[in-house]
């Protein structure tokens, strides 16, 4: 009998994630069943998902009438309904979490996205989820925005487990790896235990060409069409290999210390012109996440390749980027508009998820 193709990728080393969830998923036995056949080894969540679970159905209107009861604010409201579905998915990865040995098995939750340029309200807000949740499989994303460096360190000060999300360009990934790092020294110098945290960098890919290729057409470079950031990830990757080495990480690693792993993320083509399965292909390697949505899981099972392809490739990559930037194409400033962008398309659907629980209030 052949392997399963999405198991595949972990014997490279790779996690296979789920991004997406709700209580049908998890009610059905749905999920189980992924993780039973299909390898997923962890789920990651963001509004934009709940704001779909909530509002396609009446799953959660039973709960909301009863929040209502002792909470007024819909934001407060939304963070209940969420709290009990993480704490039932953490329940069915425990086993995951268990068998590897604190590396996977990790449900992720989100501040408010309204939070993503507020340093304080961002860490205090992490740190209260954090306890709410209460399960040491949890992980508590916080953007990677300027603001947020300075939280993701507090929080992991704190012994929180933070999966950082909305990562798009280079020198902000290495600032993130810096603000990780400094959190565990923090912890440790405290006099605290250090191997029980964990800790994604959440890298987003088919948006970045999204917004590139169309320059690329413009710029006479359209053979670089899909390629950038495939290209982009490799180096971040590289990045990851140096930072997580030498005499300072060798020291937390003595320590217990996990290293923060890279995770792909927005690894659906956008592109009809692309494979279905091409973010994934290109990026399989040791050490690393990629959070999937459920139709880019099935689409792989069906037809995708499981190879080791993360470090193949690398002088293209580096060859890619110098020849956009000769060509007058400015990524850090396209990763800053996917920046602001990408907190806008968390706002505006987490906007209209507190309408629908204002609206079922009030039937």
């Amino acid at each position: 009998m052949e392997t399963n193709k999405v198991k595949q990728i972990h014997s490279f080393g790779q996690s296979i994630w789920l991004d997406f969830i709700d209580r049908e998923i998890i009610a059905s036995g749905n999920l189980q069943k992924l993780i039973d056949e299909e390898g997923i080894r962890g789920v990651t969540s963001n509004p934009a998902i709940f704001e779909k679970a909530i509002t396609s159905g009446t799953d959660y209107d039973k709960d909301i009438v009863e929040l209502a009861k002792t909470h007024t604010d819909n934001e407060e409201i939304f963070f209940g309904l969420a709290v009990k579905d993480i704490q039932n998915a953490t329940a069915l990865f425990e086993g995951v979490y268990n068998e590897s040995k604190a590396e996977d098995g990790y449900v992720s939750l989100e501040v408010s996205p309204f939070l993503a340029l507020k340093t304080k309200e961002t860490a205090d807000q992490a740190e209260k989820l954090w306890k709410e949740v209460a399960r040491k499989n949890v992980m508590i994303k916080i953007p990677g925005t300027q603001p947020g460096l300075a939280a993701i360190r507090q929080s992991i000060a704190k012994g929180i487990n933070i999966n950082v999300t909305l990562l798009f360009g280079l020198p902000r990934y290495e600032a993130v790896t810096e603000a990780y790092i400094s959190g565990l020294e923090d912890h440790l110098a405290a006099g605290h235990k250090i191997a029980h945290i964990s800790s994604v960098a959440s890298f987003f890919l088919s948006r970045i060409d999204v917004l590139v290729d169309p320059l690329l057409d413009e710029k006479g470079l359209g053979d670089l069409k899909g390629e950038v950031a495939i290209a982009s990830a490799k180096k971040a990757y590289e990045i990851y290999k140096r930072v997580f080495s030498g005499p300072r990480w060798e020291k937390l690693a003595a320590a217990g210390a996990q290293p923060q792993r890279l995770l792909w993320a927005s690894t659906s083509s956008k592109n009809p012109a692309f494979k279905d399965t091409k973010y994934v292909e290109a990026l399989i390697g040791p050490d690393t996440v990629d959070t999937v949505p459920l139709e880019t899981i099935l689409a792989f099972a069906d037809h995708g390749i499981a190879a080791n392809t993360l470090e193949q490739g690398l002088d293209k990559a580096t060859e890619t980027l110098d020849r956009i930037k000769k060509a007058g194409i400015d990524i850090d400033q396209i990763t800053q508009q996917l920046e602001d962008e990408g907190i806008d398309k968390f706002n505006k659907p987490f906007e209209k998820l507190l309408q629908a629980i204002e609206d079922q209030k009030n039937k």
